[in-house]
């Protein structure tokens, strides 16, 4: 049995996906800026899938820009907002745990165009509201902050930090690439300006995205034609968008169901440790989807490799390392940079598709795996 726990990574496409972007592969090929059927056709199709993914989040469709995903929506924003609005203050708050999406944009803005960033640090393993407000400048024009963190499920306080900064000029962006698809994210009731989302992420195709914008007041990152409300040049991936607003309807849909199935999952894989020696990394609340589990005294680039041969996939952190295993920033953020956790933790990540079967499975091989190991 060949099982994938690396979900937050990415996920598979569903099968109501696949015969979306099969179908849409097969009949419409028209450019949807083209005048004639065959692009009103493909822009028919353009303008229903925008409006199916505004309606999940609960929000109209102008306000919706189709990206490449999420790395792509992050620095539309962070450079685009942040360089059209210098000119208010060049100051930036975001934090510690961050993916690196949005912690280099911002780096290149530092090193190139001489702003200043103020990067929260966690406080047990939690972003504070009142650390952000505290942070707060005159010259602050952008916060940054993921709503639910890919490393440990931990989800951030999206509603308190939008509400504090309601008396503030700076706008609010939240990288939601983990969020979207497994909780109600609704922007205009939390007060967020910008929100950033990847198809891959909930069981859509890999290579795009959208962006959020309450109003879309940014430089483009990209310039050439006048696609998306002249937002962002190139032709749009129209079969992609097919698959992700598919993908995005049937989470929508079943959001309860699968948040249900997925938290009994983790629970059971949680119980099956038993007496094993573990700790759990991160927060009280958050999100079931991610587990982030450490073995003391196991190294987590042993323990990858071999539940690898063994046919499991898991992960230690974030899938966008270039393939290594690199200490967590993440974990380092909470836990301090020297602490035995970084190399002792991995992660594994469900989605509705994981079966109890697969979690039975699990809990066998690493009973095992750590006995061979601690040579009992």
């Amino acid at each position: 049995m060949e099982i994938y726990f690396d979900n937050a990574a990415t996920s598979p496409l569903s099968p109501s996906v696949i015969e979306a972007m099969t179908q849409t592969m097969g009949t419409v090929f028209g450019n949807p800026s083209s005048l004639h059927a065959h692009g009103r056709e493909a822009k028919k199709l353009l303008r229903d899938a925008r409006q199916t993914i505004a309606s999940c989040l609960h929000t109209k469709s102008d306000q919706i820009t189709f990206t490449s995903g999420g790395t792509e929506s992050n620095n539309t924003v962070i450079k685009g907002y942040c360089l059209k609005h210098q000119d208010k203050g060049k100051h930036i708050i975001t934090t510690a745990i961050e993916h690196h999406a949005v912690l280099e944009p911002i780096d290149y803005l530092v090193d190139q165009f001489g702003f200043e960033v103020t990067v929260i640090q966690p406080v047990n393993q939690t972003i504070r509201p009142e650390d952000i407000q505290a942070a707060l400048r005159p010259d602050t024009i952008l916060v940054s902050t993921m709503f639910a963190n890919n490393e440990t499920g931990d989800l951030l306080p999206i509603k308190e930090i939008a509400d504090l900064l309601q008396d503030h000029p700076a706008a609010y962006h939240v990288d939601a690439v983990q969020a979207i698809g497994k909780i109600s994210v609704a922007p205009d009731e939390l007060g967020i300006d910008f929100l950033s989302a990847s198809a891959h992420k909930f069981h859509g195709p890999k290579g795009v995205g959208f962006l959020y914008a309450k109003t879309p007041n940014f430089f483009n990152l990209l310039h050439g034609g006048d696609q998306e409300g002249k937002h962002r040049a190139s032709t749009e991936n129209l079969v992609s968008i097919i698959g992700m607003a598919q993908a995005l309807k049937e989470a929508c849909e079943q959001m309860d169901s699968h948040y249900q199935s997925i938290k009994n999952l983790s629970d059971q894989l949680i119980d099956g440790l038993g007496d094993l020696n573990y700790y759990l990394n991160g927060s009280d609340h958050k999100l079931p989807h991610v587990l982030n589990i450490g073995f003391p005294a196991v190294s987590n680039d042993i323990l990858l490799l071999r539940l690898d041969l063994a046919g499991i996939s898991i992960s230690t952190g974030s899938a966008c390392t270039a393939g290594t295993v690199q200490p967590s920033h993440v974990l380092a953020a909470y836990y301090g940079a020297e602490s035995p956790r970084l190399k002792e933790s991995i992660r594994i990540s469900f989605s509705e598709f994981n079966t109890s079967d697969e979690v039975t499975s699990f809990i066998k091989t690493i009973h095992q795996l750590l006995g061979e190991l601690h040579g009992i």
